[in-house]
């Protein structure tokens, strides 16, 4: 049963959903929550994740990363030394284990790799041996807890806390990814009845969002252009398509998010915003700004900026301009790993981080040449470039090209 793509999914939501409406209203301790919400993601877990393989290996996955969470919050020093380096790498790697053999194994063993499903078709033995719905998404999480530790940002992890936070059912399967201490902020406050009551009113109303965008705008986007231009050769039907799937992906993308985002409120949590008008941003770096928040600003804080600060502090670039660029196509070949090994997300990855790169050197440029004006001419100007280059690497991302 994957999450909000069926009505009948919501029906099943009701049960969860009902509880936590009431406990709210009677305004309930923090405690009582936190454990409402541990029992009833695992509830969830149960349904999500069918096949009950999945489920099993979610719970050995669970477990798997909180001893490593565990273990590394208790013997971590807050003294820097090339010991704490090779800990903090050590836990890093071990974390990462599980997602990368899911990730990578069928490529080293592509013979290996394919096994019939019940349905007759050809399924990835490993993703059904060792990966689960959401462990992309799950694993972010989990990493974002190791980073936060290794900055004494983050003392102990208590196994409510921990599951209640990496496996909160609305945001499993496809995030926002969220952080730690703000997730555990919000579980922790205690809300009156009527502040409950203004997050079940947003709460509603992003529901409410999600359904229009969707199982309305992109359900008629899919069936009426993307499936017959995804039938039809051609340059033409390509540039079309371009611009339909680019429609397409945000309005089902950001429906998912919007249902999760309104449910998270119903528990009291409010999940960060996944997307604020993309296609609208000014130059590519607004439209990261933008385009699925949280992904973004996951890898800005705990890619980018730790490469950069990394690399100055051992002055391993005699720019830092190289230092930034190096950092993007980094920060950008991760990202499109992440989404899969295939080409056509390694090319978007390269693509995206060229514009990055592209977009700071024409920045620097403007400063000094002045090429580039001011007004509203120019930022639309801005805008219908920025919305070229970016449909354009959605394409990428599409595998149309490929």
């Amino acid at each position: 049963m994957i999450p909000y793509d069926s009505f009948s999914f919501f029906l099943w939501l009701l049960i969860p959903v009902i509880p936590a409406v009431i406990l709210g209203i009677a305004q309930v301790s923090p405690k009582t929550r936190t454990l409402w919400l541990m029992h009833v993601s695992v509830i969830m877990l149960y349904f999500i994740l069918q096949p009950h393989i999945y489920l099993t290996q979610a719970v050995l996955y669970c477990i798997w990363e909180y001893l490593i969470v565990w273990t590394y919050a208790k013997y971590r020093s807050p003294e820097k030394s090339n010991r704490q380096a090779r800990i903090f790498y050590a836990a890093v790697v071990l974390s990462l284990l599980p997602l990368l053999a899911v990730k990578f194994v069928p490529l080293l063993a592509p013979g290996l790799s394919l096994h019939a499903s019940t349905q007759g078709q050809l399924a990835p033995i490993w993703n059904s041996t060792l990966g689960f719905l959401g462990i992309s998404y799950v694993t972010f999480r989990i990493m974002g807890i190791i980073m936060e530790v290794r900055d004494g940002l983050i003392q102990t992890v208590s196994v409510p806390d921990f599951i209640s936070f990496v496996l909160f059912f609305p945001t499993l399967a496809a995030g926002p990814i969220d952080r730690y201490r703000r997730f555990i902020a919000d579980l922790r406050q205690t809300l009156t009845r009527q502040e409950y009551l203004v997050y079940m009113t947003e709460g509603i109303e992003y529901v409410f969002r999600g359904f229009l965008y969707k199982f309305i705008i992109a359900y008629l986007i899919n069936q009426y252009a993307l499936t017959k231009l995804g039938q039809t050769p051609g340059l033409w039907a390509t540039v079309q398509y371009m611009y339909v799937y680019s429609a397409y992906l945000f309005f089902d993308f950001a429906g998912y998010s919007a249902f999760a985002i309104g449910v998270s409120r119903f528990y009291g949590i409010k999940t960060p915003e996944n997307f604020n008008l993309p296609f609208w941003a000014k130059n590519i770096k607004d439209f990261w700004n933008r385009w699925h928040i949280s992904l973004s600003m996951w890898f800005r804080d705990y890619i980018y900026m730790r490469f950069v600060l990394d690399s100055a502090k051992k002055k391993r670039f005699t720019s830092r301009y190289v230092t930034s660029g190096v950092a993007y196509l980094l920060l950008f070949l991760l990202m499109g790993i992440w989404h899969g090994t295939q080409w056509k997300y390694i090319v978007y990855g390269l693509y995206m981080a060229a514009l990055m790169i592209g977009f700071e050197f024409l920045d620097r440029l403007n400063k000094t040449k002045h090429f580039w004006g001011e007004g509203r001419a120019w930022d639309m100007l801005a805008r219908f470039c920025t919305l070229q280059l970016t449909c354009f690497g959605l394409l990428i991302f599409s595998g149309r090209l490929f």
